[in-house]
């Protein structure tokens, strides 16, 4: 008798083992770590040019990732472009640089599609940039001793971890650079990892979209797998994709097991996020979610024509006109482009980006994004401070008060990344400031970020209190 209660009891004790490896699947989540570090050292090393030790160094220091440094490996092999990255030789994962296109994750046992396009010539076929150009030359040390000053408290660190890490600092006002530093390892052309920032991005091709009357917000998502009209999901929307209010189970917790973070692991990323049912009606419910944005990236794919035609469009309408000429964009195993993250841009290319929304879309005598585009962008969505590829401090959410009263102006609108990459888009300051870097505490250093934004606007403003 007690002999068959042990073996029911080990019985069933197998049984929930099983059942629990199936649901939480482990492996997916390790495999999932592998990948990011894979692919991190791979962008930063082959885009970046940095040193791939201190990258893995500083990589491994991320939430999610540190409890496994002591198991984690990686090599690099420099004359095939190529990373590797496994724990201890298990759940390998590559990831493999190719000019222009930066790295792509190779994912299963079919190779990734890379995109044949030439982006040297695509960069050297743009039209004049219609920004004012400081894509090249010397870093503009201030001379003003509060700007100097500023820039001095964005690069200081504390004397134990979290280290803030800053890499870059750049400060635009009225259309011109009035103060930036870098790292010592950084100049002023080094593409910078912008991690979430991406998303911004996607909502301007978007917008470039839009304008073309390829797409709208309003309509019903393209996605050929909801188009049955009895799917419940049919009915989702671009705009509630971009808003992140589409009610599909993709909510972002970045532990490995959600669904955002085991998206990477596909080849085709997001013909896994389509898939993912529907838990509560579409607009009524907001979750952060990356996988909502790389399914918007594949209606871009799918608008522009291809994954060629989606470099063109980028190149041609958006990184050309802005003057943005140190610009990766990243793509997944199927050359749709990585739109939830991973572009690498110079510090200045990312204050283009925010000067582009800073002129509600036009640049020069040329609209870019249709007319209200930035406005709806920055709109908060439902009682959060997200707007539409956008965070926002035009809301009432406890987060965007909080900015403001750290001196943040309540009508600033942000695009933000992982690690604290922060682009401030402030129109009453006409100012726009990209801090770029690698803090690893809870909030991105976003404290640091508002003191920088607080000492900026108080140096510029001086003159003209003094005047008075």
């Amino acid at each position: 008798m007690h002999l068959r209660r042990f073996v029911v009891g080990l019985l069933v004790f197998a049984a929930l083992l099983v059942a629990g490896w199936l649901t939480y699947r482990p492996d997916r989540a390790l495999r999932t770590a592998t990948t990011t570090v894979a692919q991190m050292i791979c962008a930063k090393t082959f885009v970046s040019g940095l040193d791939p030790h201190t990258v893995f160094a500083e990589t491994m220091e991320r939430p999610g990732l540190r409890r496994l440094r002591a198991v984690m490996r990686y090599r690099v092999e420099p004359d095939m472009g190529m990373v590797e990255a496994s724990l201890l030789g298990l759940h390998a994962s590559r990831a493999s640089f190719h000019d222009g296109l930066g790295c792509v994750s190779s994912q299963g046992q079919k190779p990734p599609y890379v995109p044949h396009s030439d982006v040297a010539a695509l960069r050297a076929a743009g039209p004049a940039p219609a920004l004012p150009d400081f894509t090249e030359g010397a870093p503009v040390e201030p001379t003003d001793p509060a700007l100097k000053a500023a820039l001095d408290h964005a690069f200081e660190e504390p004397v134990g971890p979290p280290f803030r890490r800053t890499k870059a600092v750049v400060v635009v006002k009225d259309g011109r650079v009035i103060a930036e530093r870098y790292a010592a390892n950084i100049a002023v052309e080094t593409p910078l990892m912008g991690f979430s920032m991406t998303k911004t991005v996607t909502n301007a091709l978007l917008g470039i979209l839009t304008r073309q009357g390829k797409l709208s917000p309003s309509i019903p998502a393209p996605v050929a797998e909801w188009r049955e009209a009895g799917d419940p999901r049919h009915g989702i929307t671009i705009e509630q994709l971009m808003r992140m209010t589409s009610g599909l189970a993709l909510d972002e917790t970045n532990s490995g097991f959600d669904p955002s973070s085991q998206m990477e692991i596909h080849r085709d990323m997001a013909a896994y996020a389509v898939h993912a049912p529907l838990i509560a009606p579409p607009g009524q419910r907001w979750a952060y979610s990356s996988a909502s944005t790389q399914i918007l990236a594949r209606i871009i794919r799918d608008a522009a024509g291809g994954p060629e035609q989606t470099i063109e469009l980028a190149w041609r309408e958006l990184f050309n006109p802005l003057g943005m000429q140190h610009v990766t964009l990243q793509y997944d195993g199927t050359g749709t482009i990585q739109g939830y993250g991973s572009m690498l841009a110079s510090a200045r290319d990312w204050t283009k980006l925010g000067l582009l929304y800073l002129g509600d879309g036009v640049v020069g005598d040329r609209r870019i994004l249709p007319e209200g585009w930035v406005a709806m962008s920055a709109t908060a969505t439902l009682d959060t401070d997200y707007g539409a590829g956008l965070w926002t401090n035009r809301s009432q959410h406890v987060h965007a008060q909080g900015r403001a009263k750290q001196g943040i102006p309540p009508d600033a609108f942000f695009a933000f990344g992982l690690l604290g990459q922060r682009l401030v888009i402030m129109p009453s300051q006409r100012m726009v400031v990209v801090r770029l870097g690698d803090a690893v505490d809870p909030d991105g250093d976003i404290r640091g970020v508002a003191r920088l934004v607080r000492e900026v606007i108080a140096a510029t403003e001086a003159p003209a209190t003094a005047a008075k």
